[in-house]
């Protein structure tokens, strides 16, 4: 896959599918990218597992942190990054040995490995990198043009309070 731009259903099918997301990196400091991100999905519906060593055995957002994928105790769909994209590959060969294995490894904004992308997606893995689950939901729900933010997609239509995981129903169904 082209990694330099994702098709709009490509990134909403994963919003859609996705129930259960371990975020790895997650922070328990208010003020950083991963907790508001993590904060954000809560409140979307999703249920977010944060990963982080230092963290390990506390909660954060109400959610208890785990040191690693391997310690989450449920099912997990996706695979959240907030690391360097050196980690990455690390990231990719931890997520091919769970089982059940997740679907998804998104890497969020500057994170980006060609060859751990190319790994993982050999490995049947749907992967996303250089991107923010977060913006994209906004922007795929039409919540982010609420605050004058060109979402790249023209409707006039309003959003869809839907019922199931999400708040607000993303505009494209998966097929």
């Amino acid at each position: 896959m082209n990694h330099d731009s994702y098709p709009d259903s490509y990134i909403a099918n994963i919003l859609h599918s996705v129930k259960s997301i371990a975020m790895i990196g997650a922070s328990a400091k208010d003020v950083r990218p991963s907790y508001i991100a993590m904060k954000y999905l809560l409140a979307k519906g999703y249920e977010v597992h944060p990963v982080n060593p230092g963290q390990a055995g506390k909660e954060i957002l109400g959610q208890m942190t785990y040191a690693r994928l391997s310690d989450v105790p449920a099912p997990i769909d996706m695979v959240d990054v907030f690391r360097g994209s050196d980690a990455l590959p690390a990231i990719v060969d931890e997520v091919l040995k769970m089982e059940p294995r997740p679907g998804v490894i998104w890497a969020q904004l500057t994170v980006r490995n060609d060859e751990a992308a190319a790994k993982a997606e050999a490995a049947g893995l749907k992967v996303v990198m250089n991107r923010c689950p977060k913006i994209e939901y906004g922007r795929h729900s039409g919540e982010i043009g609420w605050n004058g933010v060109n979402s790249r997609i023209i409707s006039s239509k309003k959003p869809v309070l839907q019922s199931g995981y999400q708040a607000l129903g993303i505009r494209t169904r998966p097929q």
